[in-house]
């Protein structure tokens, strides 16, 4: 019967299809009341379920801080805090110029077991990597916690709360691979990428479907 049940929510998740999200880059013309659709269409969440039930190893959220996510957050964030022209600009450089450098992600996460999600930990039972459909990946080049997470994070990523882990997931924006020379594993022509979380108590992909060029 559990298991029937199981089956039965992955299938209405599945039904529910995101979606799909543009590489390209280049200006925006995002309001600050833009957020929330922008903010849905980067965040994506999975589990890792028990074999014998429904109970989760592992609930996972994740938003792509890709280069059209940080456009909308600068014009909230800009507008929430009054920037004057000049500060918006500065900060909309940096946000813009980091995701040229980068891929980073805003992860919460919960597991029943705490440690076993403590992702900067030798005890952690998870593994994180970034692939494409391509079966191109890469490994992160930081994970990090987020100790207390205020009145921002509450805010701008609302799957932020008291019971999930909070950590930002940065990956490389170029990575060599054997035989292709240097690669952007998120270059314009993939069709999915995902977050694979996996381990020995099982595995989650988190997956973003994206836009024909």
């Amino acid at each position: 019967m559990r298991r029937a049940l199981a089956a039965a929510l992955l299938a209405a998740v599945g039904a529910c299809a995101s979606p799909r999200v543009v590489l390209r880059e280049g200006p925006r013309s995002y309001t600050a009341e833009s957020y929330g659709d922008v903010l849905e269409r980067w965040t994506r969440s999975g589990h890792a379920y028990q074999l014998d039930g429904i109970d989760d190893h592992l609930a996972v959220t994740a938003t792509y801080e890709s280069w059209d996510f940080r456009w909308a957050y600068v014009v909230r964030y800009a507008r929430d805090f009054m920037l004057s022209t000049e500060e918006r600009r500065a900060l909309l450089d940096q946000q813009l110029e980091a995701s040229t450098r980068e891929h980073a992600f805003y992860v919460t996460l919960q597991s029943p077991t705490r440690r076993y999600g403590e992702l900067t930990r030798p005890s952690s039972a998870w593994r994180v990597l970034l692939i494409n459909d391509r079966r191109q990946e890469v490994a992160p080049v930081a994970v990090e916690l987020v100790r207390r997470p205020g009145a921002l994070e509450r805010t701008y990523f609302p799957h932020t709360n008291a019971w999930r882990q909070v950590y930002r997931i940065r990956f490389p924006r170029r990575v060599r691979v054997p035989g292709q020379g240097e690669i952007d594993i998120l270059s314009e022509g993939i069709r999915s990428f995902s977050l694979r979380f996996s381990g020995p108590l099982g595995h989650a992909d988190i997956v973003w479907q994206v836009e024909a060029s």
